[in-house]
Parts: C-alpha cells; sequence; structure tokens
C-alpha cells in the first residue's frame, strides 16, 4: 500500500479527475514529445460527458501553454508557450480500464496524428499511462498491512495509535511530517479564503456562494446549532472554493475536500488543538483514505460519490475520534458509519459541474461525520459491519451502479434539473 501522500494532494480545482488528472497527463506527454507544437486530445467516457463543466478542457490548455522544457516546474501566467492543441469529445465511449480515458496524439504539419499514447485519470488526481510507466514519488508500496482490522490489531498489540502506525513506515521519509503540516496550512486557508468570498460560483448555473452568510448566522445561535452551522460554512467555504477553481487538497479527491477540513477547521477553533495534534489526524484519516483506494476507488466515475464523499466523511470520523481520545476500536466504528451511510450515494453533477449537489453533500457530510464520531465514542467500539467489509460492499454497488450515475451528468439530480 502507498504513501497517504498520494490522498493529499495540492492543487486546483474543481475536479481531482477531470482537471488534475489531464492536466497531469498532458504534462506526462509533454515530457516525452517536447517538440511537439500541436497536440490532438480524445477525451472519452465520464471525462468527455462532464469535462466542459469540469474545465477538462481548460486545464489541457493551460497544461500545454504554460509547459517549457527547460524548467516545466515554473509557470508564469504571461510566459505561455505558443502552439495548438485539438480537443475531440466522446462521450459514449469508453475506453477498457476506466470510465475516465483520454488519448493523447502528436500532430504533423500535414494534419496527421503519431505517437498516440493512452490515459486514465483514475481517481484522487491519479493518472496511469498505458505506453509508459509513470514514475511518481510515493509510488513504492510502503505499508505491508491493506485493512483498517489489521492495522487496528497491530495498534492494539503494541498500545499504539493509527497515527503511530504511519510514523513507524513514514515518519523517517524525507519530508513527511513538514509535508502534512503543509496540507493542513493549505485546507486552513481555503477555509479561510472562502468565509471572505461573496457572489455567484462560476458557470451556467449561477450559485450564489453560501459561506460567508452561514458564517454570520452561525454566530447568533446557541451552542449545539452554532456548532453545526460553523462545520457547514467552513465546509462550505473549501467546496466554494474549488468549484471557482482555487487551490485545496484533494482528501481524497477535489469534489470531496470540503469534508475533512471544514470538520477539523471548527475542532481546533473550539478547543484550541496545537497543529500537531491537528496533523496527526490527518495522518489517521489519511490511511483510512489509503486504505479504500488501494482496495476499492475514490473515483465518482468508477464507484459513484460513495468513493468521494462517502470516503471523506469516513476519514473526517476517524480523525474527529482520534482527537477526542477514541480508542482504535472507535476510530474504526467511526470511519466505518462514515462510508456505510454513504453507500449507494450516486455521483450526478447538475450541469456537469461541481456544485450541485456536490458542495452542499460536503457540509451535510461533514456534519454526518461529527456524529459517526459521537456515536463511536458512545460504545466500545465493537459492532457486526468492519469498515473493510463496508468497502467491499462500495466497490461491488459501484460496480452495479449504471454508468448514468457515474459521473456522467445523465441521470439523477442531473436528469431532473435539466
Amino acid at each position: 500500500m502507498k504513501s497517504i501522500r498520494d490522498v493529499y494532494k495540492i492543487g486546483k480545482g474543481p475536479s481531482s479527475s477531470h482537471t488534475m488528472g489531464p492536466f497531469k497527463a498532458v504534462r506526462n506527454y509533454l515530457e516525452h514529445h517536447h517538440d511537439a507544437d500541436h497536440i490532438h486530445v480524445t477525451l472519452y467516457g465520464s471525462l468527455a460527458a462532464t469535462g466542459k463543466g469540469h474545465l477538462t478542457d481548460k486545464a489541457i490548455e493551460e497544461a500545454f501553454t504554460t509547459w517549457k522544457w527547460t524548467d516545466k516546474e515554473t509557470l508564469e501566467s504571461n510566459d505561455r508557450r505558443s502552439g495548438d492543441v485539438t480537443i475531440e469529445w466522446r462521450p459514449k465511449e469508453n475506453l477498457q480500464l476506466h470510465p475516465n480515458g483520454m488519448k493523447i496524439a502528436s500532430v504533423n504539419i500535414d494534419g496527421d496524428l503519431y505517437d498516440r499514447w493512452t490515459y486514465y485519470s483514475i481517481g484522487g488526481g491519479d493518472i496511469i499511462c498505458m505506453d509508459n510507466p509513470i514514475e511518481e514519488d510515493g509510488a513504492d508500496d510502503i505499508y505491508e498491512l491493506t485493512t483498517l482490522k489489521d492495522i487496528m490489531n497491530w495498534c492494539n498489540a503494541n498500545g499504539k495509535s493509527y497515527w503511530e502506525y504511519v510514523d513507524e513506515h513514514e515518519g523517517n521519509t524525507f519530508g513527511f511530517w513538514e509535508y502534512l503540516e503543509l496540507v493542513w496550512k493549505v485546507m486552513r486557508k481555503a477555509v479561510e479564503r472562502g468565509i471572505d468570498q461573496e457572489g455567484a460560483l462560476p458557470g451556467p448555473l449561477n450559485m450564489r456562494r453560501k459561506a460567508s452568510s452561514y458564517f454570520i448566522r452561525a454566530e447568533g445561535y446557541g451552542d449545539v446549532l452554532r456548532t453545526r452551522g460553523l462545520i457547514f460554512a467552513y465546509a462550505l467555504a473549501v467546496s466554494e472554493e474549488n468549484a471557482s477553481g482555487g487551490t485545496i487538497v484533494t482528501a481524497p479527491t477535489c469534489g470531496s475536500c470540503g469534508v475533512l477540513p471544514g470538520v477539523l477547521y471548527h475542532l481546533q477553533k473550539v478547543y484550541n488543538f496545537s497543529d500537531q495534534r491537528i496533523i496527526r489526524a490527518l495522518a489517521t484519516a489519511g490511511i483510512v483514505g489509503t486504505i479504500v483506494k488501494n482496495n476499492a476507488s475514490v473515483s465518482g466515475a468508477e464507484v459513484g460519490c460513495q468513493g468521494e464523499v462517502g470516503v471523506a466523511c469516513a476519514m473526517a470520523a476517524a480523525a474527529v475520534t482520534q482527537l477526542m481520545g477514541g480508542s482504535p476500536s472507535q476510530i474504526e466504528y467511526a470511519a466505518e458509519m462514515g462510508l456505510e451511510h454513504h453507500l449507494g450515494l450516486t455521483c450526478d453533477p447538475v450541469g456537469g459541474l461541481v456544485q450541485i449537489p456536490c458542495i452542499e453533500r460536503n457540509a451535510y457530510a461533514a456534519a454526518r461525520a461529527l456524529d459517526a464520531s459521537i456515536y463511536a465514542l458512545y460504545t466500545d467500539g465493537r459492532h457486526r459491519v468492519s469498515f473493510d467489509q463496508a468497502v467491499e460492499v462500495m466497490k461491488q454497488t459501484g460496480n452495479d451502479l449504471p454508468s448514468l450515475y457515474k459521473e456522467t451528468s445523465e441521470g439523477g439530480l442531473a436528469k431532473a434539473l435539466e
């Protein structure tokens, strides 16, 4: 099982699968075809069906025009390379391995395509290339245990918590804890930026931002309602930043990026938790998300929103339970509830935008994560359905869901609100 860094990717929204993934694919292609002045990109399945709403075309164009062979990490907005990108949309065709498939080819002076490579955007900003293996930092397996049950048993046998299991395997890796510190800093800034923003989100739906007004209203309520209102506000803030193409952290995806920071930001404000304790909670949440990525999927195009918001809720529930002093068994139970009660959740974005129902869904899942934690802390941690069983069921449910409910905007709310 890979590093938990793989769950937390810092980048711009609105979609890890539809913007981060294609951006990385174009960059990877150019690294091996740096003389290409014209590329042809063909998008298939879900990438094509909701690509325009997810700004896939913009991500592809930006990846191409801002790429520089000599210093590709330095991106200046006024330093754009010349050349052309042609994008072809094939929403009714799926490539073999995953609904988010794309092909990139170079175009010669006569308009002929050559060196066509096939990529898949498999969720959470990850990509694979069928024509040239992609070597990324953290690509090697780090964890020998791949189920939460086995890791929980290790914790109980050694008198340690999940974050200490992470530390055993990654703590000595260069810059690991510093990276999680950066992740928390970016999450916190996304909350604070989003709280201050007003106006409409980009796109034809003319959705108005709600985080600021929720924050103001929450401050006027008593303790119980204030808690809910503030968690709503913080989760909305991050999700609205994502929908606007702002900088966020996948947790485990862009579409579900508001759940975990929304809850953690609130708890740090209320209980004055140190950044170190928050970062340790991020490690625990990260191992939960990594188990799902390893054993199932976090791609909405593959398993629906249960793999995005459902997993985010499980991650947040685990993190909260650790912060509140829960045992490994209680943490596992909270994570299980967070996922179990999102089983079957479809991915049906209206207009292909990460707005309806995505933003509201983040806020609601953040509150459910807190509820799952509270419920688990009232128990001794024993329960019938394990987290690993919930992951297995989620994977099977995702396989059984028709494609129109998996990020194609062809069914569900997307169809009802046409």
